[in-house]
């Protein structure tokens, strides 16, 4: 049967008026209570007045959008991308900054479900893929793997990692590093390594690949840049981020080692920021604009019809190099 509202007041301990205060956020309620409403909303798989709301054929018209920064300009850019199409389309956004905390994006998980949004756009790598599972509402993933039933959107990664180590090769690179993300479970970005490495073996060359976590401050970044830096054994260096690449930048400026004569860098996502900027970066450029209209298109058809299936739920848009001052042959 499907749990009432006085279900969940009953696990969570509380009387039904504040689990009512708690979903419609209506006066001052303790964290630790709200906190064990939506756990318990979690657990039961509640839907706040869910029959009510179909009964009188409404919509909150509210979306969920969970990403991991929005300080990084190429999720800002994306949001913004999401917000106006999802505006189009008459919906409004509630925007979720995970930050890169899985306790942070479990809560805001439990607000959005409380707050019976139509449906959720989820960017984030901090939970379990069951917490999602365990939602019951239209989902779509960007750029990580949830499960079979849920559509995934991104750019091909594979394709943009191919392209920027043959960037390198092809200006003279012959000692060619990665700097980037470790491999992480369901996470596409890793073709961008996975790339790099088959790249690197066809030109009989050898991989050097270094952990600079996508995560870290720019501060924490910045010292391990360095630290590889004053190696300078590469002449070539594949960042899986622009940010990252334009630490490169910065700390190799820093060090006296000229960009491109002595070092050639290429960045990965392109953002209308970045290229206004830092116009000297070559990178790989992201279609952030066909990647937000994917995604609203995909999840409002969820919502529309929740048994709508694609014939897969892999979808990869095709990038493109944008070739600057840093890997000029």
């Amino acid at each position: 049967m499907r749990p009432k509202l006085t279900d969940v007041a009953k696990k969570a301990g509380v009387s039904p008026t504040t689990v009512s205060r708690v979903i419609n956020n209506y006066g001052y309620l303790s964290e630790k209570t709200k906190n064990k409403v939506y756990q318990a909303i979690q657990e039961l798989n509640y839907r706040p007045n869910s029959l009510a709301r179909s009964l009188q054929g409404k919509q909150t018209n509210l979306i969920g959008v969970i990403v991991p920064d929005i300080t990084n300009p190429f999720f800002a850019e994306l949001v913004s991308s999401i917000e106006k199409e999802l505006f189009n389309k008459g919906y409004k956004m509630i925007l979720c900054n995970a930050n890169y905390d899985s306790r942070k994006e479990q809560e805001y998980l439990q607000m959005l479900i409380a707050n019976q949004v139509d449906g959720i756009i989820t960017g984030t790598h901090n939970l379990d893929i069951e917490e999602y599972n365990k939602v019951g509402l239209p989902i779509v993933s960007f750029d990580r793997t949830l499960s079979e039933n849920v559509p995934i959107v991104s750019c091909d990664n594979y394709q943009g990692g191919c392209l920027a180590t043959e960037e390198l090769y092809q200006a003279g690179c012959r000692h060619i590093d990665f700097f980037g993300n470790p491999q992480s479970i369901a996470n596409p970005t890793n073709q961008r390594l996975k790339a790099y490495e088959d790249t690197i073996q066809k030109f009989g060359l050898k991989a050097h690949v270094h952990a600079v976590r996508f995560s870290e401050s720019p501060t924490l970044k910045a010292v391990s840049v360095r630290q590889l830096l004053e190696q300078h054994t590469a002449d070539g260096i594949f960042c899986s981020d622009d940010l990252t690449a334009l630490l490169v930048l910065q700390e190799a400026q820093k060090l006296n080692i000229h960009v491109p004569t002595q070092l050639k860098v290429i960045g990965f996502d392109g953002t209308k920021l970045n290229q206004t900027y830092h116009p000297e970066l070559s990178t790989i450029v992201q279609p952030v604009k066909e990647i937000a209209e994917l995604l609203t298109e995909l999840l409002c058809k969820r919502i529309e019809n929740p048994d709508f299936k694609t014939e897969t739920n892999q979808f990869k848009l095709p990038v493109k190099i944008l070739r600057s001052k840093t890997t000029a042959h």
